[in-house]
């Protein structure tokens, strides 16, 4: 035997829903608030959160893994080799690759975080800022100055446990 049907009991339902918590918003307005009015109140992100890709120049060593690994291939770098006199007479002239050009187009980056995962020298961080959207996507493309800038944005490393 089949169940009665009754045409509308979902909208009847949402309806429901939405009228419930209207009541709710309206006399407890603090305690049932889930959002916030955005560009008014900055919503404050955890220390840890994922927002944009902060970079250290002296700790990039060039050598292209974060490029390589990008599945959207928004990452552009260069660099140049320089030698470095040996520091005692009759030693070995050291060579070390200097960083030209370290780009991230953010306009193609979906944020996976391959690429501050992949770094063996611990170059890319994960910064909690968000606000960097542009109303020019040519804006979007972010030099290692700008990455540079956000370093300080990132949380000191938790603790090692014993």
């Amino acid at each position: 035997m089949t169940t009665p049907v009754f045409p509308g009991k979902g909208l009847l339902t949402g309806m429901k829903v939405t009228f419930v918590t209207m009541l709710q918003t309206i006399f407890k307005p603090k305690e049932h608030l889930r959002t916030v009015n955005y560009p008014k109140v900055k919503e404050e992100p955890v220390p840890r959160a994922r927002g944009v890709i902060a970079l250290d120049q002296e700790a990039c060593t060039v050598c292209m893994l974060c490029a390589r690994n990008c599945p959207d291939w928004c990452i552009y770098i260069e660099g140049h080799k320089e030698e470095k006199a040996p520091d005692k007479p009759g030693g070995r002239v050291k060579v070390r690759a200097t960083l030209d050009r370290f780009d991230i187009d953010y306009a193609l980056c979906m944020y996976c975080g391959i690429c501050v995962e992949v770094c063996p020298f611990d170059a890319l961080f994960w910064s909690p800022e968000y606000e960097f959207s542009e109303y020019d996507m040519g804006k979007m493309m972010h030099d290692k100055e700008r990455l540079q800038d956000w370093l300080g944005t990132v949380a000191a490393a938790p603790e090692l446990e014993k």
